[in-house]
């Protein structure tokens, strides 16, 4: 079962098992690890792929993820509605900056 299997395992395991919503989601991400674990070995056998590089990110998200569920856990709804939405906007924003600004400090 791959990562999409998720949509399938979690509402089965809180329907059919009686599990927490909370309990079924950690139980997906723990079936999720070996899976993605034996994908990234058998790609770096055929030499597709940059396992450090994957590593690395994957510890960055595990860490953001440790240090931002309790940080979430304390914030108003609102607030993280609005932080969320920051998020998902800004960087649409600043190409916009750099493509005003770079053409004057390069001369273009």
């Amino acid at each position: 079962m791959g990562v999409g299997g998720g949509i399938l395992l979690v509402p089965f395991l809180v329907l059919a098992l009686g599990m927490t919503q909370h309990e079924a989601e950690g139980t997906s991400l723990l079936v999720i690890l070996p899976t993605a674990i034996a994908a990234s070995l058998a790609l770096r056998r055929r030499g597709i792929g940059d396992l450090p590089a994957a590593l690395s990110l994957g510890a960055v998200g595990a860490a953001g993820a440790a240090a931002g569920a309790p940080a979430g856990a304390e914030l108003h709804a609102l607030r993280l509605i609005t932080a969320t939405t920051t998020a998902r906007h800004a960087p649409a924003a600043v190409p916009d900056c750099f493509m005003t600004i770079l053409p004057r400090c390069h001369g273009w």
